[in-house]
């Protein structure tokens, strides 16, 4: 018996699920316009943004970001002419503190810092790092915040609070972010110090246990934080000092203070880089001190544990012509011997300190 079978129809596969894309708006903390330093009031796209603000020669727009992907930031960067390499690294983050100069725009990656509370004696996570990006334009300030720290509403805050900086244009954006940053060098450095005068004390405390997984642990954290605040130092330079740069010179009057803090801070951490290698060092001088108290202590316990072995040893191998196996007394005059030599060892060891 034959059957017959038809051509077997092919399973429909199963669409494809495409991303759907994240407003800009998410991205957005914060979207204003700025005019004779003042900020206009109402709501604003960054398109109307651009807008209101080119209907005034001195109007320009504040926009905070944070963490945009890219088609969020492409967005921004379409609307402003943002130069596409500089987009790049406001997406990805992770950067090296630098300043780059496109045409008439300026982009100033930063470094950012947070000091995370801890036990002296823990080994874990002290500095976390992020970073902040500021575009600054003719007729905008554009700021990128990477990470969960070093908010910036404070800073639009207390511009707004002072019109007469405002009123110098983006470029007061741009100063007030990195004098904000700098302040959070010096507050991380002022813990740091704290945590480092804490473990001296402890250190050079004769009873204490810290170890050195605990001073290697804050040496690391140091050498991180070095990492993200000494590169800042170029950048500075550049913008106190390079006329060529498209800055009103009140803002590099206020960058000359920026650039002084952070002198001071890079100081700060080359000593703590200094004190801490001293500290490995006195807790490796500790600890060998330590094992050689050990190690004597050892020896002086050994050598009382040695004689009555070796008096043992010469009675337990039964030889038949040792005259006292056969006396009453050798037993306890046997016992006496070895608790006098013990006792006089333990006295002479005492007195030499070993004990």
């Amino acid at each position: 018996m034959s059957s017959f079978h038809g051509p077997r129809r092919k399973a429909k596969a199963a669409p494809a699920t495409v991303p759907v894309p994240v407003p800009t708006a998410r991205a957005i903390v914060d979207c204003g316009v700025y005019v004779d330093g003042k900020r206009v009031p109402g709501h604003f796209t960054p398109q109307q943004a651009k807008i209101e603000a080119s209907k005034s020669d001195s109007g320009f727009v504040w926009i905070g970001l944070h963490d945009p992907d890219s088609t969020q930031m492409n967005d921004i960067a379409s609307t402003f002419e943002l130069h596409p390499l500089a987009v790049e690294d406001a997406v990805e983050g992770r950067q090296r503190p630098k300043l780059e100069r496109y045409g008439d725009m300026l982009f100033l990656v930063m470094r950012t810092v947070c000091y995370i509370d801890h036990d002296i004696d823990s080994i874990s996570e002290i500095v976390e790092t992020g970073d902040i990006m500021v575009f600054t334009g003719p007729k905008f300030a554009i700021t990128v915040r990477h990470g969960e720290h070093t908010h910036l509403s404070s800073v639009r805050h207390k511009l707004e609070r002072h019109p007469d900086q405002l009123e110098l244009g983006p470029t007061s954006v741009l100063h007030a972010v990195a004098d904000h940053v700098v302040d959070t060098y010096v507050e991380v450095t002022e813990f740091i110090g704290g945590d480092i005068d804490e473990m001296e004390e402890e250190v050079f405390t004769p009873t204490s246990k810290v170890g050195l997984g605990s001073i290697y642990q804050l040496k690391r954290e140091v050498v991180q934080l070095r990492s993200a605040v000494s590169p800042l130092a170029i950048p500075l330079a550049k913008l106190t000092t390079d006329p060529d740069l498209p800055i009103p010179t009140e803002i590099r009057r206020y960058m000359r203070d920026v650039a002084d803090h952070h002198t001071s801070v890079s100081d700060h951490i080359s000593y703590f880089d200094e004190a801490l290698s001293g500290l490995v060092n006195a807790a490796l001088a500790k600890i060998s001190v330590q094992q050689n108290t050990d190690m004597r202590k050892i020896s002086a316990w050994a050598a009382m544990a040695a004689v009555p072995t070796a008096i043992a040893g010469i009675y337990g191998m039964n030889f038949d012509h040792m005259w006292e196996l056969h006396q009453v007394w050798g037993y306890p005059a046997v016992l006496g011997t070895m608790v006098v030599i013990c006792l006089f060892l333990y006295r002479s060891f005492r007195r030499n300190g070993w004990l």
